[in-house]
């Protein structure tokens, strides 16, 4: 039986931690330390719980199911599940989130060199797409290509930026804002939320089981296992890369108290600390990071939709990678503009998927839980989409007057209702036929 070393199982959590770790992930902690300010600990500690909390249970979930998302909504069926899977899948690859990783590092690391221009955008993301489906073209190589290549590199980049931001701060804690005043931990969570990680996390799961299965791990136990692992790794280094820019923008206030995002915020600090070589620093840092993404999002993509129709793993990959490479050429605020609605509809679903999965033991059939709740999120979740469009106009005012709505989370209370609701007829209709046949037959 093959297992991993420990060196290998180091570089397989390295790799995992990369290929979470965005422009997002590394843009949205400076802007919030910023407005949290005096309150920087308890937002600090709402950003974790969905920052790194839900991809975190995300990855566990899938590793117990065998790393792909497919069978994790088998309690759907095959259609709903393959519709949702299908979804997640272009929404976090190539309509919206690959395009964003080339666009946004364009605009916060190369564009202060070459100008925010279509000719400049253009040429990057042909050479930054190259790169890309180089290395998503063999899967198998990711682990050594990512975790023990250029993770490595981005790690000492962000390194040096945490440090410089823990032990050189740019001054004191600023004042809190309003909106982080009687409610930071909530604001937080919040902000961590618009990460997407936990949708990244269903489309990483299956690269992750791949890496190690391509290790010659044939294991089921080992592979999930080794999973969790990988995730706990890439946990505690997304949590200290969070807290330490969290407090770099809380120290900010007198050098980018005007920043309207997290890359302005970081631009300032690192240009007032080391000068013209602290925006090389961040262009590297920013551009490694959205390519480890972009790299997991195609590899991802490629294992799933492969499987799901009669096309080839390469290209799937190729044509994925130009589709996203002409998306990307749009721009970053009409890219931002048309995905918000989409993620925000479908970040409801994905959170009642992992938190259902997780206690499937529980429940005596699935299909009678799992149906009914996320039939009931999806409404809702829709609802919280066109709310987050030109059109908000046209969801119904009672939408607004749920419990949470105002936090974006007026889908859990009906979503909860709908669970209890669920688990009372589980326990009253009992064992289900089949179920008793197969234990007969075992």
């Amino acid at each position: 039986m093959t297992r991993l070393k420990g060196l290998d199982l180091l570089a397989l959590g390295f790799m995992t931690f990369a290929l979470f770790l965005g422009a997002g992930n590394i843009i949205f902690p400076p802007s919030a330390g910023l407005a949290a300010g005096e309150n920087l600990m308890p937002a600090a500690l709402g950003f974790l719980l969905t920052g790194v909390g839900l991809p975190l249970l995300t990855v566990v979930a899938l590793a117990r199911v065998g790393g792909g998302m497919d069978t994790l909504t088998l309690p759907l069926g095959k259609v709903a599940g393959a519709i949702l899977a299908v979804a997640v899948y272009l929404a976090i690859g190539p309509l919206f989130a690959t395009p964003r990783t080339a666009v946004a590092s364009f605009e916060i690391g190369v564009a202060p060199f070459t100008g925010n221009k279509p000719l400049p955008l253009f040429l990057y993301t042909v050479g930054y797409f190259g790169i890309v489906l180089f290395l998503s073209l063999n899967p198998g190589r990711l682990v050594d290509r990512v975790g023990k290549v250029i993770t490595p590199v981005l790690l000492t980049g962000l390194l040096v930026l945490g440090m410089a931001g823990v032990f050189a701060p740019a001054g004191e804690i600023s004042q809190v804002t309003d909106e982080y005043r009687s409610a930071p931990m909530v604001q937080g969570f919040l902000q961590g939320y618009l990460t997407m990680d936990a949708l990244g996390a269903l489309v990483f799961g299956i690269v992750i089981a791949t890496a190690i299965r391509d290790r010659g791990v044939n294991d089921g136990a080992l592979v999930t296992r080794y999973s969790i692992i990988a995730g706990i790794i890439a946990a505690i280094g997304l949590s200290l890369v969070y807290l330490s820019l969290f407090y770099l923008g809380a120290t900010s206030s007198g050098i980018a108290a005007d920043a309207q995002n997290g890359g302005q915020i970081l631009a300032s600090y690192v240009n007032h600390t080391f000068g013209d070589k602290g925006s090389l620093l961040l262009a590297v840092v920013i551009v490694l990071a959205c390519v480890t993404t972009a790299v997991g999002l195609l590899s991802a993509c490629g294992e799933f939709f492969s499987k799901l129709f009669p096309v080839s793993y390469r290209t799937v990959v190729i044509g994925f990678g130009l589709f996203s490479m002409a998306v990307a050429n749009q721009g970053l605020t009409q890219l931002i503009s048309v995905s918000v609605p989409v993620l925000v509809g479908l970040y409801p679903l994905a959170i009642v998927l992992v938190a259902l999965s997780l206690a499937n033991r529980l429940w005596l059939s699935q299909s009678r839980i799992f149906v009914p709740v996320m039939a009931v999120t999806l409404i809702f979740g829709v609802a919280d989409g066109i709310g987050a469009t030109p059109w908000k106009a046209l969801v119904p005012e009672i939408f607004g007057k749920l419990p949470f709505a105002e936090m974006s989370l007026g889908w859990l209370t009906p979503a909860l209702i709908t669970l209890v609701i669920a688990v009372v007829v589980d326990r009253l209709l009992g064992q289900p036929a089949d179920s008793n046949l197969l234990k007969t037959a075992e």
